[in-house]
């Protein structure tokens, strides 16, 4: 009966409305509203589609980061050096392009090498040592940021062909284009990695509300000693879950760097912070045991929508941007403290 009770906290049952669920429910409603009140107030291109698939197109890239951090925050865990590997993913793969003459499929096994690298590190630090998640991530993020400076320093545009070809990549999205100023109908469409992005979510998804391993995260984040009585490996869970996140950036550094199209030691500034709020808005516990990786997604949507929003009504100023975010995170921690306090 222990093992049932604990399955019904990790994986959310349809009879009653679960934190994770209530959580979720409040995080699409406050997106609904917000967008539609930019749609029905400010107009200035809300209305067409296209405004919400470059949302999308912009964002690609941190919604499969915070996706990744989503899953170690649900272990009870963080990890702050998902900018890092990005940027480093970026510049690594830039370089053995550019300079190196490589070709696109090997550049993206680079990629996924760098995060599989650094998830599996990290991993072994937080699930075998017992070290704090955020020291070790710490270090991950001064370590990638550092080697990304070596690798090299000045900021350059790739100029592969096949990774220009790659890039310029367009998925039309039927039915949603929009009639310009010339009478010319244009299609609405979104970049590759959008596609890789709502695949990742998709597949999170599942793995998370179906598979041992995702009731496993959720049990560990929201008792380790309950999970170990369950006979849950603790320690892989919490390896697994970080191995998990550096993949997911690594995964999302390659998205990024198809957006951009360029190396810099300064791409994916503050991305983990951006992933962090994600994930909160998205109804992800910093205490572990509770979130949802949908929510995940429209956090991100959230984050986006909210700066879109604030540059809209001429509020330009970075640090706007920045009370604003900071106004929302702290609403979505209030409302995650009221939730949990019915819980006593």
């Amino acid at each position: 009966m222990a093992k049932l009770k604990l399955a019904g906290v990790s994986a959310p049952s349809s009879k009653k409305m679960t934190d994770s669920n209530l959580l979720l429910l409040i995080t699409v409603v406050i997106f609904v509203v917000m967008y539609a009140g930019a749609m029905i107030f400010l107009q200035k291109g809300f209305l067409k589609p296209q405004t919400f698939f470059n949302i999308m197109n912009a964002n690609a890239a941190l919604i499969v980061t915070s996706c990744g951090m989503s899953l170690v925050m649900i272990t009870g865990g963080i990890d702050i050096s998902v900018g890092g590997v990005v940027a480093l993913v970026s510049m690594c793969c830039a370089v053995y392009l550019d300079y190196a003459g490589g070709n696109v499929f090997v550049s993206l096994l680079i990629a996924l090498a760098i995060g599989l690298a650094f998830g599996a590190v990290q991993g072994y630090l937080v699930a075998y040592l017992d070290i704090q998640p955020f020291i070790v991530s710490l270090a991950g993020m001064f370590f990638a940021r550092g080697m990304t400076t070596i690798v090299h320093t000045a900021p350059f545009n790739v100029e592969n062909e096949a990774f220009v070809a790659l890039k310029g990549t367009r998925i039309t999205v039927p039915g949603m284009g929009t009639v310009n100023r010339l009478g010319k109908y244009v299609d609405a469409y979104v970049e590759i990695g959008v596609i890789v992005a709502i695949l990742v979510v998709i597949l999170l998804f599942f793995v998370l509300k179906w598979t041992r391993m995702g009731r496993g995260f959720y049990a560990v984040g929201g008792n380790r000693q309950s999970a170990l009585m369950l006979g849950i490996n603790v320690k892989r869970t919490r390896f697994m879950a970080h191995l998990l996140c550096g993949l997911l950036a690594g995964i999302g550094g390659y998205i990024y760097f198809l957006h951009v199209g360029s190396g810099s030691a300064s791409h994916a500034s503050g991305m983990e912070m951006n992933a962090i709020a994600s994930s909160i808005i998205g109804g992800t516990l910093l205490t572990g045991g509770v979130g949802n990786i949908f929510g995940t997604l429209v956090g991100v949507l959230s984050l986006s929508t909210i700066q879109n929003i604030v540059s809209s009504i001429g509020l330009d100023q970075a640090w706007w941007t920045g009370i604003t975010v900071a106004a929302m995170l702290c609403l979505f921690l209030i409302i995650q403290s009221v939730i949990l306090s019915r819980r006593h």
